[in-house]
Formats: C-alpha cells, sequence, structure tokens
C-alpha cells in the first residue's frame, strides 16, 4: 500500500465516511458528483446544488451555502508554527500538538453518513519548476467539484505522487457547520491543512489560500520565491509588444475587472493569466518570472456585469469546462436565472440568497460576498502563456487599494526598497470578504497579504528586500487608487476599461517614455502624460486625481508607525528608514 493509501485510511478510520472516493477528475466524474449534490447531499435540509438555466448559462448550478457559514472566518483561522513568534502578529497561534489534538476530536465521526472525496490536485502545470503536489480530502460535493474547477485535479497527479510522502495534505470536513466547533488550521512545517466546520471557499477550497498563499508563503520564504496574493496580466501595446504585470489588491478593489479588463483604449489588449495568486520566482536569466498555480476564478458576483467586466461575464456563459457555480446569489424565479447587485434590472420575483422570496425592504438579494467558480479555460482573453511552465517575465508590479482620499491615482516608488515600502504601508476599506471586521474602517493590509501571510511579517518584509537584491534589474513597483472621491463624494476616476490609461502611463515609465513628478511619497504623473482621449475629465479634475495633500499624509505616516510597532525587531531598518524619509519629507 502506498502512503498516500495509508494516510486516506488512517483519515477514513477517524471520520467514518460510508464510503471513499478517489477522485480522477474525469469529465463522467464530474457529472456523477454534481449528481450526488442535487439529489443526495443537503446544507441546512435543502440539495447542495440547484440547475439553472442551461439555454442561458450553460453548465451553471446554484449552491447556497449554510447562513452561518458565507465568508472567511479570519478570527477562527491558525497559523500553527512551533513558536508564536514566528507565526507573528498578523496570524492567530495554537501550539501545533494541542491543535491537533482538538482538531482530531472535531474530526471523529464527522463524515458518518456522507462520502469521502480524495482529491489529489497540482498546483500549476504538472511539467512547472513552480508545481507543487497536493491531496485533499473532503466530505461535500461542492467542495469536490470546485476543487476540479480551481486546480488541476486527477490521476495524473496521483500517478506523479507515486510512493512519496512529499506533499500537501489538506483535510476537510464540514462536520454539522456549527460556528463555535469551526477552525481552519495550517501547520506549516508539515504541508498539512485540517479545516473543519466550513463549506465556504476560502475555508474549505484547501488549494486557495490555505496552501497557495499560507503554505506556500513559508516554502516560498525557506526556498528563495514569494508566494503573492496578485493577479497576472500581460499588456499589449499597438506595437504588439507585451509587458506582464503582476498586482497586488485586496478584495473588493477592482482586483478582477483589471485581470480580465477590456481595455478602453484604441489598439491595447489586455491577456489574463490569472485574478488572485502570483508565484513569483527567479528565473535562469535572474529575472522575475510569475506563475498562477491555479485554473480557476472564485470571483465576487455583486457589481460584475457587462459594463464592468464584459470578459467575466463572456467567461461565466462559456463552455468549455464544466460546471460552473454560483454561490450565495439571488434567484431570478421566472427564468431560473442567477442574479445579483449591479447585474442588471432587477426581475420582480426573486428569491434571496438563502432561498426565500425576497423582501424589498431588505438592503440586498444577493449576498454581498456572492461567489461564482468559473474554469479560466472560459477566459476569451486568456493569456496564449497560461500554460508555460516557466510563468512570463514581470516588467512592473501594482499594489492596489480602495481608499476615497489620500492615495493619489498612480504612484512610481523610487527603487525597490522604497517599492516594498508601498506595499507595507497598504491601508485599504474593508470589504464583506472577511465575516468578522467592520465594513468601511481602514486596515492595514500589506500587499494584500495580511491575512493569507503563512508567517512572521516582519520576516517577510525582509524576504521581499532580499529577493529584490538578488533580481537583476528588478521590476518598477507603482500603486495605484481607483476608488478617489471629490467634496460632493463623486468618482474622481472612471475606472474599469480606462484603467488602461493608467497601465499606459505605467510602461511608458518602464520604457522611460516620459518623465514623472517628485513628490514625498514618491513619482506621480504630470497630468499631459495620462492619455485621455475619449475621456470626460479636465485637467483640474485629473489634478486631484494626483492630489498629495499634506495633512492626510502626516496622518498616514502615524498610522503605518502604529502598524509597524507590532512587528518589534522582526521589522527590517530599511522600512523604518522609508518611514523616516517620508516623515521628514512631509515635515510631520
Amino acid at each position: 500500500m502506498k502512503y498516500v493509501e495509508k494516510w486516506v485510511e488512517e483519515i477514513a478510520k477517524l471520520a467514518e465516511p460510508k464510503e471513499v472516493h478517489f477522485c480522477d477528475g474525469s469529465d463522467e466524474e464530474a457529472h456523477w458528483i454534481m449528481e450526488k449534490g442535487l439529489k443526495e447531499e443537503k446544507i441546512n435540509g435543502k440539495p447542495v446544488f440547484y440547475e439553472l438555466n442551461q439555454e442561458k448559462w450553460p453548465f451553471a448550478y446554484l449552491h447556497r451555502s449554510h447562513p452561518t457559514d458565507v465568508a472567511r472566518t479570519e478570527q477562527l483561522t491558525f497559523v500553527c508554527h512551533a513558536d508564536r513568534e514566528t507565526a507573528g502578529p498578523n496570524n492567530n497561534w495554537m501550539e501545533p500538538q494541542k491543535a491537533k489534538e482538538m482538531l482530531t476530536e472535531l474530526t471523529r465521526g464527522a463524515m458518518r453518513g456522507r462520502t469521502m472525496y480524495v482529491l489529489p490536485y497540482a498546483m500549476g502545470p504538472l511539467d512547472s519548476p513552480f508545481c507543487k503536489l497536493c491531496v485533499q480530502l473532503t466530505d461535500i460535493s461542492y467542495v469536490a467539484i470546485s476543487m476540479r474547477i480551481m486546480t488541476r485535479m486527477g490521476k495524473r497527479v496521483l500517478d506523479r505522487i507515486g510512493d512519496s510522502e512529499d506533499f500537501v495534505k489538506g483535510i476537510h470536513t464540514v462536520r454539522d457547520f456549527d460556528p463555535q466547533k469551526r477552525f481552519i488550521m495550517h501547520f506549516p512545517d508539515e504541508n498539512l491543512v485540517w479545516s473543519v466546520g466550513s463549506g465556504y471557499g476560502g475555508n474549505a477550497l484547501l488549494g486557495k489560500k490555505c496552501f497557495s498563499l499560507r503554505i506556500a508563503s513559508w516554502q516560498g520564504f525557506k526556498e528563495g520565491w514569494l508566494a503573492e496574493h496578485m493577479i497576472i496580466i500581460g499588456v499589449e501595446e499597438p506595437s504588439g509588444e507585451i509587458y506582464y504585470i503582476t498586482g497586488a489588491f485586496p478584495s473588493a478593489c477592482g482586483k478582477t475587472n483589471l485581470a480580465l479588463m477590456e481595455p478602453k483604449l484604441p489598439g491595447y489588449k489586455v491577456w489574463t493569466l490569472g485574478d488572485d495568486i502570483a508565484w513569483i520566482r527567479i528565473g535562469e536569466d535572474g529575472r522575475l518570472y510569475a506563475l498562477n498555480p491555479e485554473t480557476g476564478y472564485f470571483g465576487v458576483a455583486p457589481g460584475t456585469s457587462w459594463e464592468t467586466n464584459p470578459n467575466m461575464m463572456r467567461a461565466l456563459k462559456g463552455t468549455k469546462f464544466y460546471p460552473t457555480l454560483f454561490t450565495n446569489v439571488a434567484l431570478d424565479v421566472e427564468n431560473n436565472e442567477p442574479w445579483w447587485e449591479g447585474l442588471g434590472p432587477r426581475p420582480e420575483k426573486l428569491l434571496n440568497w438563502q432561498g426565500e422570496p425576497w423582501d424589498p425592504s431588505k438592503p440586498f438579494a444577493a449576498h454581498p460576498n456572492s461567489r461564482f467558480t468559473v474554469s479560466i479555460y472560459n477566459t476569451p482573453n486568456l493569456s496564449p502563456e497560461f500554460e508555460n511552465p516557466k510563468g512570463v517575465p514581470i516588467s512592473a508590479i501594482i499594489v492596489g487599494v480602495r481608499r476615497t482620499k489620500t492615495i493619489p491615482l498612480v504612484v512610481e516608488a523610487f527603487d525597490w526598497t522604497h517599492g516594498v515600502f508601498l506595499g507595507a504601508r497598504m491601508g485599504s476599506e474593508i470589504t464583506a470578504a472577511a465575516q468578522d471586521l467592520k465594513m468601511g474602517a481602514v486596515r492595514r493590509d500589506p500587499f494584500a497579504m495580511l491575512p493569507f501571510c503563512g508567517y512572521n511579517m516582519g520576516d517577510y518584509f525582509r524576504h521581499w528586500i532580499e529577493i529584490g537584491k538578488r533580481t537583476k534589474n528588478p521590476p518598477k513597483i507603482f500603486a495605484v487608487n481607483w476608488f478617489r472621491k471629490d467634496e460632493n463624494g463623486n468618482w474622481l476616476w472612471p475606472g474599469f476599461g480606462d484603467n488602461i490609461r493608467v497601465l499606459k502611463w505605467i510602461i511608458d515609465r518602464i520604457k522611460g517614455r516620459v518623465k514623472a513628478k517628485e513628490t514625498p511619497i514618491g513619482l506621480i504623473p504630470y497630468p499631459e502624460d495620462i492619455d485621455t482621449t475619449g475621456l470626460s475629465i479636465g485637467r483640474e479634475e485629473l489634478e486631484k486625481c494626483f492630489e498629495v495633500n499634506r495633512e492626510e499624509w502626516i496622518e498616514e505616516a502615524k498610522e503605518v508607525r502604529k502598524f509597524f510597532s507590532q512587528f518589534g525587531s522582526r521589522m527590517p531598518d530599511e522600512m523604518w528608514k522609508e518611514l523616516e524619509k517620508l516623515e521628514k519629507a512631509l515635515g510631520g
């Protein structure tokens, strides 16, 4: 018996499922899993899946999660290093042995009456130096089918693992969805993730944030690479030249819209490689290369439309991969179609995200964190380089935030270390993706990795600085903010497809075609260097997009100092020096 089979047998003995199914990743199996979710398995007494209008939305199904299980639960997510200091103040910590004893008891008999699905999957193409082999166990069809969409799942992975013990292990059971017994535990030194009590994507699709960021960031720290919460795009100029850009954006900061952008500038094209995760390594030529280890999108539905993200809408109606899932959206009863706020006119008869007739006095019908899970192969503008085992060479790195004031539309870092500082000081207004935080308040979220960095963030900043030192001509780093408002509360910048204008300026800076204006916070564009062809925006409005308000920045610097202080001696001197330079330049 191979090691992986022994491990599966051991967990099956503990969890006591009625049957164990090793997934082969085939289309036939996908239909069989969906049938189990439609007819056999239940959540809160209702089927796991509901078939939608197949003519209008091919391969589409509705999934309603447990009402208490609608977002990542950061307060119940732990990173169990041998000591608390390695986990850092950015992570919840529990002593590994204690955590395992607790999880063992919570998992005992938890799969009774259910199927245990064994999901062998790879993050990254199997022929890539980036590739990591993994096996997840789960007891719910929603997770089994979602992992098929999001990863390279199937028998080939099991064959590649063979008798090796070197693979990432994931144990997942929804148990009884009891929020009091819900834990998402990571054991970085053992390449193990153990999740109990939640079926929500970020807590249950263990290849996603749990492995590809929390565990992988620790692997990258030890092995000399980066696992980042970033999009990867190729921006093609009218000349045919393509520049690859990665971008870190917290949830609801326009990340997926940017990744699948349909540019408003004639002659430009955006090629999509990924909208969420980038693994970044130094290539043989000394440059940085990025690869998306996933094969799907787990995107926020509200706000996605033919206006805001036409390429994603085309992907959601695509037929290249079965199935496409919609989680916690509303249902247009008459047409049996998914609906969410921002999609278009509201249908007359709606069921809300919990399957009840919608009450118009309530603020929303689809949950604000409702999601779609769809294959990346449905993307109409998928980059031909998506399967390149070496990844793509990075020309620029963007860090983005959602702020209604203070942060300009775009700022270029003075150099690599200052760029790391731009990422380290990021602060964004809180969104619905995190269940336990107050929406609207600003929280520091360095490189959009605060909830996902699997070790002490002070060490993480040091790692970024070291990567820059080891890289030949490291890419320029830019900070962006599409969400600034004027004194009347109106958006200053149109965003969406017009963000190509900012990307064009970034490329112009990479190529040395335009100069930039020095400010205390970094280099900003001269308004005339932003291409506003066909855009109804005056010079005065454009200048407001780039305004650096000294008083606001003095306050910002105070908040950054407070945030940095929690990392104590682990915080690199270089970051303190950058902050001191900023404070001195502001005169605060």
